[in-house]
């Protein structure tokens, strides 16, 4: 599972990778096998391993069944942050979720879920990238309570 988070406009880089690193944290919390920042792309000779770390992505190893459990967590994570946007991305299924208020949230939500678990009946797990790992932590920033989703075709 791959997840994005998108600040608001006026959010920096430094505010955005805080976010990402606290939100790791919290998904570590869960019965997930592993959460790691993702990696922008393949790093150049000469550049220093942070310098290839995507802002605002982590990549979520778990079993299928962990997956409500991570969604409801971002959910609920993303209410009282900076945030734009949250995407999850799992295989052809993706879904974001907004910071703002909407009834249609957790029937997307379900969507995504249901979706999701049709195409895992058959057993087996999702992993995320294999991307390096950063355990620095920064201070919560709290922000106005609402979220909203939407679905789409990603990978």
């Amino acid at each position: 599972m791959q997840l994005v988070l998108t600040g608001r406009q006026d959010s920096d880089q430094e505010e955005l990778d805080e976010l990402t690193r606290r939100l790791r944290d919290r998904l570590l919390e869960l019965d997930v096998d592993d959460v790691q920042l993702r990696r922008a792309g393949d790093l150049p000779e000469g550049a220093k391993p942070v310098d290839a770390i995507a802002v605002g992505a982590l990549a979520v190893t778990m079993a299928p069944i962990a997956l409500r459990s991570v969604v409801s967590l971002v959910q609920t994570w993303i209410e009282n942050r900076p945030l734009r946007t949250v995407s999850i991305a799992l295989g052809d299924n993706s879904l974001e979720l907004e910071a703002v208020s909407s009834a249609d949230q957790q029937r997307l939500i379900e969507a995504f879920l249901a979706a999701h678990e049709a195409s895992t009946a058959g057993g087996g797990s999702d992993d995320g990238d294999d991307p390096d790992e950063d355990p620095d932590d920064g201070p919560e920033d709290p922000g106005p309570a609402g979220s909203s989703a939407g679905t789409g075709q990603g990978g």
